[in-house]
């Protein structure tokens, strides 16, 4: 199987999140001997975090990269010091930024990036992926909307989406429903964050999918009881 985290942050070696994360705990738990893991943070800071939390997984490939949305080759991410230590909404959004911390000083890095299917094509190097967790801080829909569909052939996508606003998230649903996927619930992300759509045909998901943009996040768990799984 093919693993794929955009946006693994210091993975389950964040004390702020009770040193959870529900995606790196899902790929720990379920991956195999033959196995591809790629993960892809752009912090630096977070970096030796990551290396630490999958010392013991020889499949894993890790990369220091941000996802460019405008194919840049280089990317200004904007962060600041009341998020240390692992500043969890460092964004190439600034306003992002500023939306969650609007009286803090912003300081500013520049790295390496690269577009989502250069990112799949160069890195990955897999047109098969099996589970693609999503969590760009700012970028998540328009990372998603960018993937070449017909190119890659990805089994199930898990995507932030709390800072999706309702029309991100309408035409995120019609768009994935277009392309064979039907939504499935609740994502791998331990705060149920995210929403998790798989490439099969459930058409009274599909159904019920074309109303989820109109419910609000805390009421995402009861809708979520109608979902066929």
């Amino acid at each position: 199987m093919i693993f794929v985290h955009l946006g693994a942050g210091a993975g389950d070696l964040d004390e702020r999140a009770n040193y959870k994360c529900g995606f790196t705990e899902f790929i720990k738990k379920n991956n195999k001997s033959g196995d591809k893991i790629f993960i892809l943070e752009a912090n630096p800071k977070n970096v030796p975090y990551l290396k630490e939390c999958y010392k013991d997984f020889l499949n894993a490939n890790i990369y220091n990269l941000g996802i460019s949305i405008n194919n840049e080759n280089n990317l200004n991410f904007y962060y600041t010091d009341d998020d240390a230590p692992h500043y969890q909404v460092c964004s190439s959004k600034i306003d992002h930024l500023k939306k969650h911390y609007p009286n803090s000083t912003i300081k500013k890095f520049e790295i390496p990036s690269l577009s989502i299917n250069d990112f799949l094509e160069k890195k990955v190097n897999y047109n098969i992926i099996d589970f693609l967790s999503i969590d760009l801080e700012g970028i998540d829909y328009d990372t998603l909307m960018s993937i070449d569909m017909n190119k890659f052939d990805i089994k199930n996508i898990s995507i932030e989406f709390i800072h999706l606003s309702p029309l991100e998230k309408k035409r995120m649903i019609k768009h994935l429903n277009n392309n064979g996927y039907s939504y499935a619930g609740y994502g791998y992300d331990h705060n149920d964050f995210d929403f998790l759509f798989v490439k099969k045909n459930i058409l009274f998901n599909r159904f019920l999918s074309k109303f989820l943009w109109m419910i609000g996040n805390k009421y995402i768990k009861f809708f979520n009881l109608l979902i066929t799984r």
